[in-house]
Parts: structure tokens; C-alpha cells; sequence
């Protein structure tokens, strides 16, 4: 059986990211672990060292379907400093000629603008790649034929 796994991407301001990646990959704030009514309540448990990043606020992210990893966003002292080593590719669904799906892929990308993202590269029929407010790199792309 294969592992599951979560993402977490470091951050400066977790309600921030967490509202662009809510509109980006349409997902929701994740509850707490029951029977915990708060995060705050769930990470007390631990009794985690006052640096940990883990204590310095977060947001956690679920696709409401359940089908998607998780999504943790844990506030970090230090700002983004290098190239992502990993990232999100965001696929648009949708079947239909090349020039119907990358127009799809172009409205999502403009989509995500306004949303607070920005556009770094843009590889024409193919994908675009893009930064979030944090200057996270994710790349927008058709889903596969």
C-alpha cells in the first residue's frame, strides 16, 4: 500500500498564504483533531520548544472532497530566500482541443493574479509557471488528456 503524504510550506503569514492557496486549489480550513476544538489546544499536547515552527501559527488546508493532500502553512521567522526545491503544479481540468485547454490554463493563471499570485515564466501551449504572495513557485498546467 502506498504512503500518504501532506504538504507544508514554510511562511511568514499564514492567514495570507492560506486565503491565496483556499482560492488557488479550492480547498478548506481543516479542523482540528478531534476531540481538540482548537488548533492551539492540539499543538499544546506536544509541549513543543518555544522555536519549533510549529508554534508560531499556521493554517491547515483539506480538500473538501478528500482526495487531495493537506496543505500546512507554518509561520516562519526567516523569509523565502531560494528556489523552491519542490513545488505545486495547480492542473486545470477540462478535455478539448490543445488551444481549449491552454486557454484554460490562461484564465486560471489570470484567475490566480488577482488572487495575489504573479507570473514568473509563461512556456506558450504548455504550462505557466507563477509565484504565490510569498514567492512560493507553483506551476499552472492542463490536467493529463
Amino acid at each position: 500500500m502506498a504512503a500518504t503524504f501532506d504538504l507544508t510550506l514554510d511562511c511568514v503569514d499564514a492567514p495570507v498564504l492560506a486565503a491565496f492557496w483556499k482560492t488557488a486549489l479550492g480547498y478548506a480550513d481543516e479542523p482540528p483533531p478531534a476531540p481538540f476544538a482548537t488548533r492551539e489546544e492540539w499543538l499544546a499536547q506536544f509541549d513543543l520548544p518555544e522555536d519549533d515552527p510549529g508554534t508560531g501559527g499556521g493554517a491547515w488546508l483539506c480538500d473538501p472532497d478528500g482526495d487531495g493532500p493537506r496543505l500546512s502553512l507554518l509561520q516562519v521567522p526567516e523569509p523565502k530566500t531560494a528556489k523552491n526545491r519542490l513545488h505545486i503544479d495547480v492542473r486545470v481540468p477540462g478535455h478539448g482541443s490543445p488551444a481549449e485547454r491552454w486557454a484554460r490554463v490562461r484564465a486560471e493563471s489570470e484567475r490566480l493574479v488577482t488572487a495575489g499570485a504573479r507570473v514568473l515564466a509563461e512556456f506558450d501551449g504548455h504550462h505557466v509557471v507563477m509565484a504565490d504572495p510569498e514567492g512560493n513557485e507553483f506551476c499552472v498546467a492542463a490536467a493529463p488528456a
